[in-house]
């Protein structure tokens, strides 16, 4: 029988058990939770319209506002205070810029063992063959999301050194940008 029970209901709950794998389940586990934090990593979005029309898996705008809202309760982001008219920015925390390394291992291993498409693996590939990009990466998203400064500004910006990765691997391979 279905028990009206709703995840909602069970956040900052304690887990169903001790084991760090469930607990971290319970927070990802459904299946958009992990894409609205890839946009926002990833693709730079961080106002709920940009994360519902630019995601290519055509999240609803009903599921955007649920996931949002969890990921802002379970603390891996923040929302922006607005006034009448202005759009509401979100912003990573620090446990959610240390998600990036499960987002990264998570990409490597869909890449081995499931269909993909050659054009939306490119970044996965390169950041699975790159542990300092990442390093640089979360440093960046600091930067942007936390105000906190990067460790090596003498180094370019992680995103455009991915950028510049991403368009030189797909000029190699001949697929189209």
């Amino acid at each position: 029988m279905w028990n009206a029970t709703t995840w909602e209901d069970e956040l900052h709950s304690e887990p169903r058990s001790g084991c760090a794998i469930n607990a971290a389940v319970e927070v990802f586990g459904d299946s958009w939770s992990l894409i609205v934090l890839r946009d926002i990593v990833f693709g730079g979005r961080r106002h709920f319209r940009e994360l519902l029309t630019l995601n290519d898996e055509g999240i609803a705008s009903n599921m955007l506002a649920s996931r949002l809202r969890k990921l802002v309760e379970e603390g891996l982001l923040t929302r922006a205070d607005t006034v009448r008219g202005q759009r509401a920015a979100y912003s990573l925390t620090e446990a959610g810029i240390q998600v990036v390394p499960v987002m990264v291992a998570l990409g490597a291993w869909g890449m081995n063992h499931r269909p993909t498409s050659p054009e939306l693996t490119v970044r996965a590939r390169i950041l699975a063959n790159s542990p300092e990009l990442v390093d640089d990466l979360m440093d960046e998203l600091r930067e942007v999301h936390l105000g906190a400064g990067r460790h090596d500004r003498t180094r370019s910006r992680a995103s455009e050194r991915l950028q510049a990765a991403y368009e030189a691997a797909l000029g190699d391979t001949g697929v189209d940008r």
